[in-house]
C-alpha cells in the first residue's frame, strides 16, 4: 500500500454517523436529494457527499439542512451539532496532519481512520503489514519506492509509521489479524539483517494478545486473496459499517458499499482458513527468521 495513491477520500465514522442521520431525516421529510441540494444552493453531489460522510459538514449548512427537513426538535439539532463538531475537530486535530508535506491525503484519510478502528484484517502478499514493521524494514520499502526523495522525507515517513503502530498498545488496543503469504518471508528487505530483525520482531509482536498473525503457505496453491493486498476496517461505533481499502495494479481504492466490504470479508475467511494456525506459523516465520543472515 502506496501512500501517494490519487483515491477517493473516505468516510470517518462520525462524519458517516451524522450523514446516515441526516439522510434519514432527508427522506422523512420526503425530500429528494435534488431538492435538498436547492434548499441549500448547492449541488447534489455535495448532498450525496455529506450523507456518505465524505465531507465536513459545515455548520451553516447543518442548520440549513435542518430547516429545509422540519427538523424542530431542540434536542436532536443540539446532539446533531455536537456531532458535527465534533466529526469536524477530529479531522483537524490528528497528529498526522503536522506530516501533510510527506503525506498524501490519501494516506492521511487512512490514518485517520486507523486511528479510530476498533480491529484490522489484512492480508498482504507481498509485504509485512506496515503496522508490524521495523525501522529499518519501513526505511527500505520507502527508499524502494522513489516517491519520496530527501533523507528528511525518508525519515519522516518513518516516524509516521511507526507512530501509527502505537495503537497496537496502551488503552484500548486495535485489534490487527493479519494473513501474509509465505513470500513475504523470503522477499530480503533491507539486507540479511534487517530482515531478520523484522521477522524476530514479527514473532515478538505476535505474542500480544491483540495481534493474531498467520501465513498462507506456498503449499496451498492457488487463493482468491492473490490478487492484491487488502485492508478491512471494523469500528466499535454501533452499527458503523466496516471499510475496506483494495490495492490495484493503479493504485489503492476505498470500498464501503455493503456487497463490496462482505466480498472482502468472505475474502479475508478464506485466507485465515486457509492459512497456517497461529502457533504453526510462528514456527514458520522462526524458521525463516535463522535463514536471512547478515
Amino acid at each position: 500500500m502506496t501512500a501517494k495513491s490519487a483515491t477517493p477520500n473516505p468516510s470517518t465514522v462520525l462524519g458517516r454517523q451524522l450523514g446516515d442521520e441526516l439522510r434519514r431525516l432527508r427522506d422523512a421529510s420526503g425530500l429528494t436529494t435534488a431538492q435538498a441540494a436547492e434548499a441549500l444552493d448547492c449541488t447534489k453531489g455535495k448532498i450525496s457527499r455529506i450523507e456518505n460522510g465524505r465531507v465536513a459538514v459545515r455548520l451553516p449548512d447543518l442548520t440549513a439542512m435542518l430547516h429545509a427537513y422540519q427538523v424542530s426538535d431542540i434536542e436532536m439539532r443540539d446532539r446533531l451539532t455536537a456531532l458535527a463538531r465534533k466529526a469536524n475537530r477530529r479531522r483537524r486535530e490528528g497528529w498526522w496532519n503536522k506530516y501533510g508535506s510527506v503525506l498524501a491525503d490519501t494516506y492521511r484519510d487512512y490514518i485517520a481512520l486507523e486511528a479510530m478502528a476498533g480491529s484490522i484484517r489484512t492480508f498482504q502478499a507481498q509485504l509485512i503489514p506496515g503496522l508490524l514493521q521495523t525501522p529499518d524494514y519501513i526505511r527500505a520499502v520507502t527508499v524502494a519506492s522513489q516517491q519520496w526523495q530527501t533523507a528528511d522525507e525518508i525519515e519522516r515517513f518513518v516516524r509516521v509509521r511507526l507512530a501509527r503502530q502505537e495503537r497496537l498498545t496502551g488503552d484500548a488496543p486495535l485489534n490487527l489479524w493479519a494473513v501474509v503469504s509465505e513470500g513475504v518471508l523470503l522477499q530480503e528487505v533491507g539486507g540479511g539483517q534487517a530482515m531478520r530483525e523484522q521477522l524476530e520482531h514479527l514473532l515478538d509482536v505476535s505474542e500480544l494478545p491483540n495481534v493474531t498473525v498467520q501465513v498462507l503457505p506456498f503449499s496451498r496453491g492457488a487463493h482468491a486473496s492473490m490478487f492484491g493486498p487488502y485492508v478491512v476496517l471494523g469500528f466499535r461505533e454501533e452499527g458503523a459499517l466496516d471499510v475496506v481499502l483494495a490495492d490495484n495494479p493503479t493504485g489503492s481504492i476505498w470500498l464501503e458499499r455493503e456487497a463490496e466490504v462482505s466480498r472482502y470479508q468472505d475474502l479475508f475467511d478464506a485466507a485465515r482458513t486457509s492459512a497456517l494456525s497461529p502457533v504453526e506459523s510462528r514456527a514458520v516465520i522462526q524458521r525463516r527468521a535463522k535463514e536471512h543472515r547478515p
